[in-house]
């Protein structure tokens, strides 16, 4: 099972992948049924383990074959519902790169709500708008609420993806940006001369990675104007949480615009 998520990670375009996900990783999901082991707090389902996952290292435990979230997506589901409102008002949302399993709640969420999220990406066949995130087509200060993971790393220039970000959402307004955090690096590493796929992989963990972000990462965050905060969320909750879930020690990312 490892070596077959590994290459179709590695292989396959990311739009195939979007399109095939659906319904074959539930199939693969088959043989993970069961109780006792792991739950994931996106879908309710419950399984012996979660399958494995990784386009360089296979994390074992990893994806939800039901609903396909990983560590990071059950971490900020787990933020979303029990920290914030977004659950319970309407704020008009932009969600930039959309996770199926996320999206699959506040689509419904906002249904009775036109206009009010709004689901973007470069290609993805999911998402309403298709735009690079270094020119977003929004007006200033026109949404109230930014979710953006896991997409810097992959941008080339990702202050100017901070400052769209920033320019779009309106005074009062927040945003959870993750990305991957190596906290082992105290300044974050990127090198443009890097352009081979395989060469990007070996060193950045995939091959459209462009960087590697550490501890600085909340003042890039703040060089683009927001306020951050930083929040070790996984180690607010329980042990015995963390393992039925299957969480990472992942922070939060929290960004505020002043108006």
């Amino acid at each position: 099972m490892k070596k077959l998520v590994k290459w179709a990670l590695n292989h396959l375009p990311r739009p195939l992948l979007q399109r095939i996900a659906g319904w074959v990783v539930p199939v693969l999901g088959l043989a993970y049924r069961g109780r006792g082991g792991v739950e994931c707090p996106v879908c309710g389902s419950k399984y012996r383990k979660f399958l494995p996952y990784g386009y360089v290292r296979t994390r074992p435990n990893a994806l939800c074959p039901h609903c396909l979230s990983l560590e990071r997506h059950r971490l900020l589901w787990l933020y979303l519902a029990r920290e914030t409102d977004l659950l319970q008002k309407f704020p008009r949302t932009l969600h930039i790169a959309p996770e199926v399993c996320i999206l699959r709640h506040l689509k419904p969420h906002f249904a009775g709500h036109p206009g009010q999220y709004i689901t973007a990406d470069l290609e993805s066949p999911l998402a309403d708008l298709h735009f690079d995130v270094q020119q977003i087509p929004l007006a200033d200060n026109s949404v109230d609420v930014v979710l953006c993971n896991h997409l810097l790393e992959h941008v080339a220039d990702d202050r100017r993806a901070l400052r769209e970000l920033h320019r779009i959402l309106r005074p009062g307004g927040w945003g959870i940006v993750l990305s991957p955090v190596d906290r082992d690096y105290e300044h974050t590493y990127e090198d443009d001369t890097i352009t081979d796929p395989d060469q990007r992989t070996r060193i950045f963990g995939q091959y459209d990675h462009r960087r590697i972000y550490g501890a600085d990462y909340p003042d890039r965050l703040r060089e683009a104007g927001f306020e951050v905060a930083d929040i070790d969320y996984a180690a607010s909750l329980t042990e015995a949480e963390r393992t039925l879930y299957a969480l990472p020690a992942d922070h939060i990312y929290m960004v505020y615009k002043v108006g």
